[in-house]
């Protein structure tokens, strides 16, 4: 995967993420198609299942459905030698509509919002930015200790757009944010997200050489009401959707909960269920 190969598939499909306000862009890097591989189902996965009157409280017409545990991972294609590997959808089964939820920096720090997550047992894979999580850390902490099964990881240390940068200040905003979160919670993790979804081949190296397996990058984007879609007007099974801790000054008066209860809305119409992405990862 060449540099210049990135670049274009990051012009060419593009999303809303993080930054300042809600409408900044985030760019995808290259879709490597994966073929779907078989697979089996296991028992319900240990975050699991919400009180049968929980959805109601939070706003859903219906409780939400889980996906197991699968018995066998999806097969991904291996990583290029000395880089970690880029994943952008999980390669399911066309028929297995499950998708995977994931928030980026950490911003906003609502104590209703671990009240919500922890009642509907969400499985949120978390990529922190250090400079905006770290005010309290404590707040992520109590949602990955909830039950449910959500997971810390890695989203630099101050937010840049890493293509801009030479491969010794990648490896900084990396190799740096790992060691901050080893220090707080214990272990480095092994998935980072680029911010922007901005990356390049120093960058595959250096999260490779800070201790990174996986650049988990996203083809569905939660905005303030609705999904936008990398490619079609729908989910798509395996899709990994990338969401915010954003607050009402950033979702122009709507809260966490509020975006996360439209989310959740929207991913039941559709007739999917929630897996844990590193179930499948």
């Amino acid at each position: 995967m060449t540099t210049a190969t990135l670049a274009a598939g990051a012009l060419a499909l593009s999303l809303a993420g993080c930054g300042d306000s809600v409408d900044p862009v985030e760019r995808l890097g290259t879709k490597t198609p994966q073929a779907a591989q078989p697979t089996t189902t296991a028992p319900p996965s240990p975050s699991g299942v919400p009180g049968d009157e929980a959805y109601k409280k939070w706003g859903l017409k219906a409780p939400l459905e889980f996906a197991p545990k699968p018995a066998q991972k999806p097969a991904l294609a291996p990583a290029d030698p000395g880089k970690a590997k880029v994943v952008d959808r999980i390669p399911v089964q066309p028929t297995d509509k499950v998708v995977f939820l994931t928030f980026d920096d950490g911003a906003e720090k609502d104590p209703e919002f671990l009240k919500m997550a922890a009642d509907l047992k969400l499985p949120i894979s978390m990529f922190l930015t250090d400079n905006i999580a770290s005010s309290d850390y404590g707040h992520f902490e109590k949602l990955r200790d909830n039950g449910s099964g959500s997971t810390i990881n890695n989203h630099t240390l101050t937010h840049p757009n890493l293509r801009t940068l030479p491969f010794a200040a990648q490896k900084k905003e990396i190799c740096g944010q790992q060691e901050r979160l080893e220090k707080r919670f214990g272990t480095k993790p092994v998935r980072f997200r680029p911010p922007y979804g901005n990356y390049n081949d120093d960058t595959l190296r250096a999260a490779s050489e800070c201790g990174i397996s996986q650049v988990v990058l996203w083809r569905v984007s939660m905005q303030i009401n609705n999904f936008q879609y990398a490619e079609g007007s729908a989910l798509k099974p395996g899709d990994i959707i990338l969401a915010h801790f954003r607050g009402p000054s950033e979702l122009k008066g709507s809260t966490e909960i509020q975006m996360t209860t439209r989310m959740l809305q929207r991913i039941q119409e559709q007739g999917y269920r929630i897996g844990r992405l590193e179930d499948y990862l």
